[in-house]
């Protein structure tokens, strides 16, 4: 269904509308059959099927099997000869799989997840075989001893030091014998699918919570909640072997490696150090704890005044219960009444026009000039102050829950590149797609927005951003390419803190219908609730970050202490209430047994202290002062949007703050909490 509200389309977009219809119709002869091999400017989603996938991607991989041969035969050491034809090599595997990819989250169906399942491990093998190229690597190698190492600009020193690096974590370096032994450890799980696994089987989490914060059933609760830290921890579905196996295995890949441990594997490819890491983590640990212990009492002695027979003896069952009665009482929010205040397209309307006063970029509609794959995805054009297109991106917004996966996600398209110019003179311009899953419009009523999904699709934009505005011509580092692992969320956490900001909030926040302003009383409510059990939240993020560090430091798989032995020991100083003696959190923490967190949780919370403290440059400078936060913008555009991965991520923070990132910021967040004084941002 179209939406209703979609504004109307520019005349620019409408002429390139019809330049693209035009040139569909007159070159579809000589376009190929299989709309994966095209050379397009925007992919043809609208006419990738399942029946193109194999055809399409084994074509494409023996393609580029015989340009990665021609490039070892005639590399050199230098940059037109190397690092040129490879990211011709990366790039189009990146773009051609990341169409199918993206098609599979919003467009799903039993025949394209069948047609990704057969040609997976060939595409595994290839990256094996490429990030495996002796002949590139040597040729990284000599470019980096070379004379031409000085000429070289900052983000090209960049991608060779990162080609390298990389190169080392995928095995090149190891004999035949241990390099075939690396490989094996690394298509473990090259098949892997939803239904087949192997994934670690989780409880669904909005079923769980309802439970946990709504239902007035106490041996319910009692009964999810056991359920919940038990699963997938006995009988024939018991994680608990699998963990072993993996955390053994990823030990033999760091020894491999030359490493002590995983944990270091990881780091080697993130802004933090391990020791970085557990300092930040024991600093938010020690501001969390006091804060944490008044949130137990808050709720034992709200409990005790609703007559609970369990106040005095509050189980992990009841905090939930409590706590959001707790917060209904105290801040009188009702997430479903604030729905009309919150439509899709005014808040849109005032997401772009505050990045037009920080970042002084204009979004318009361009629908038309690019195929979609649903006739409710916008297609937006990203202009400079002087009127030239910068960038693109899609926008999906509503959910479809018979073809679309849940949740919320950015992704990169195509990134800018030199390389991949479509007229040989000007850097390919960046591609984004955001896609949520908010309400559909009906009829001509809006699609109406809870306020966290408000957060979401602000958090969405900032990751975007990153990628459209970035200015690095070179493709390898260009966007969200090349930067750290822990440094990614800077830009989606920080876009967050806008939605606290009074003028920003109650600029998109007018009921739909009569055009009304939010309250002044919930706005104070919605500020006051946003470090409502902070505290606890932070401990429960932190016990999960420094669980994941130990066992990725400390642990011997196959020795005297079990995983669960390890986040006991852990739990003592991250928990208020001790877990319970059967708790096997750790058979469904799939972020780091099946996901891409392993040794790497603790990036939440790094990236909370760079977000909170780039946000506080503005409260530095006056939220106030119109000409103050435009500066301030604008050299958060030309460093932390801007350079992208072209340069290392702590040294861009500080090119933006003038000093090295504090985590004061995000603690005083947490001290004005265990204070009973909630942070404003009011001005």
């Amino acid at each position: 269904m179209v939406s209703t509200t979609r504004i109307a389309l520019s005349r620019s977009a409408r002429n390139h509308r019809h330049r693209y219809a035009r040139h569909r119709s007159l070159s579809r002869k000589s376009f190929p059959s299989n709309p994966l091999l095209r050379d397009f400017e925007f992919p043809p989603f609208d006419v990738v099927e399942a029946k193109h996938v194999r055809p399409g991607i084994l074509a494409l991989l023996k393609k580029l099997e015989g340009d990665l041969e021609e490039l070892e035969r005639t590399v050199e050491p230098s940059w037109p000869k190397l690092v040129e034809p490879l990211e011709k090599i990366v790039d189009r595997l990146t773009v051609v799989w990341g169409m199918i990819n993206h098609l599979k989250g919003v467009k799903d169906s039993a025949d394209l997840g069948a047609a990704i399942k057969e040609v997976q491990e060939e595409k595994v093998k290839f990256q094996l075989r490429l990030r495996q190229s002796k002949p590139v690597y040597n040729a990284f190698k000599a470019l980096q001893e070379s004379p031409d190492w000085n000429v070289l600009s900052d983000a090209q020193k960049r991608i060779v030091e990162n080609q390298i690096k990389e190169a080392v974590l995928n095995g090149i370096a190891l004999e035949d014998g241990k390099r075939e032994e690396f490989n094996k450890i690394e298509q473990g799980h090259a098949n892997a699918t939803p239904d087949n696994g192997p994934w670690v089987i989780t409880l669904d989490a909005p079923s769980f919570m309802a439970v946990m914060k709504h239902a007035r059933n106490r041996a319910l609760r009692e009964e999810i909640y056991r359920a919940d830290v038990t699963q997938a921890s006995s009988g024939d579905i018991d994680n608990t072997l699998i963990i072993d196996q993996i955390l053994k295995l990823r030990l033999e890949k760091a020894k491999l490696l030359g490493y002590n441990n995983y944990a270091e594997v990881s780091m080697a490819m993130k802004m933090a150090t391990i020791d970085e890491a557990e300092e930040l983590l024991e600093k938010l640990r020690s501001a969390s704890w006091d804060a944490a212990v008044q949130d137990m009492e808050d709720i034992k002695h709200f409990a005790k005044s609703q007559g609970a027979a369990e106040s005095d003896d509050l189980s992990h069952w009841d905090i939930n219960f409590w706590s959001e009665r707790l917060r209904e009482l105290k801040y009188d929010i009702n997430e479903e009444e604030l729905r009309p205040y919150f439509s899709l397209p005014k808040v849109m309307e005032g997401l772009f026009n505050l990045a037009r006063t920080l970042f002084g970029i204009e979004i318009e509609a361009a629908d038309g000039l690019a195929p979609v794959w649903n006739s409710d995805v916008r297609f937006y054009c990203v202009k400079d102050s002087s009127g030239k297109p910068i960038a693109y991106f899609y926008f999906d917004p509503y959910s479809r829950p018979s073809e679309k996966r849940g949740g919320a996600w950015m992704d990169e398209v195509v990134g800018r590149s030199r390389v991949l110019s479509r007229d040989g003179a000007s850097a390919r311009l960046p591609v984004a797609h955001m896609v949520c899953n908010f309400t559909p419009p009906v009829g001509t009523k809006p699609s109406l927005m809870t306020f966290q999904e408000v957060e979401t699709v602000f958090h969405e934009f900032g990751h975007a951003l990153q990628h459209m505005l970035t200015k690095q011509d070179e493709g390898l580092v260009a966007g969200i390419r090349g930067i750290e692992w822990d440094a990614v969320e800077l830009p989606s956490q920080f876009m967050e803190n806008w939605c606290y900001h009074k003028d920003t909030l109650m600029g998109i926040a007018k009921h739909y219908e009569t055009g009304e302003n939010l309250p002044e009383d919930v706005y104070k409510k919605l500020l006051a609730a946003r470090t409502f059990r902070a505290g606890s939240l932070s401990l429960r993020q932190i016990r999960y970050a420094s669980v994941d560090l130990q066992l990725h430091t400390k642990y011997v798989p196959g020795g005297p202490e079990s995983v669960y032995d390890v986040d006991r020991r852990v739990s003592e100083r991250t928990q208020v209430i001790p877990p319970l003696p059967e708790d096997r959190f750790l058979c469904s923490f799939s972020y780091i047994f099946a996901g891409e967190y392993a040794a790497g949780y603790y990036s939440y919370k790094w990236a909370e202290v760079l977000s909170a403290d780039a946000f506080s440059a503005f409260d530095d400078a006056g939220l106030d002062d119109s000409k103050a936060v435009q500066e301030t913008g604008q050299r958060f555009r030309e460093t932390i949007l801007a350079l992208g991965g072209g340069k290392a991520p702590l040294q861009v923070f500080i090119e933006f703050r003038r000093r090295k990132p504090l985590p004061d910021a995000l603690l005083s967040r947490l001290v004005s909490r265990a204070r009973g004084n909630p942070i404003s941002f009011e001005v």
